[in-house]
């Protein structure tokens, strides 16, 4: 007889501000820019939660071809 452990392994869930910080981190190394679409963070997010992110983003009436711009706001930069 075999005994089956089940390990809990936690999950992230995308929060529409894990989301902002997600973006900002992006933004600050200069991988995305504020003038892309959104869809631009499903590229560098896990494919397997690319719906629940985007039912987040839609949720706070956001759309993947908003811009960067609209989810983040204002910038302020710390070099600056």
């Amino acid at each position: 007889m075999f005994t089956i452990l089940a390990i809990s392994i936690p999950i992230k869930r995308y929060s529409l501000n894990i989301i902002k910080e997600e973006a900002y981190n992006l933004l600050e190394i200069g991988t995305i820019t504020l003038d892309q679409p959104l869809r631009i963070l499903c590229d560098y997010l896990p494919v397997q939660r690319r719906n629940e992110i985007e039912c987040e983003l839609e949720s706070y009436d956001y759309l993947l071809r908003d811009r960067v711009r609209d989810l983040i706001g204002k910038v302020a930069w710390e070099s600056d």
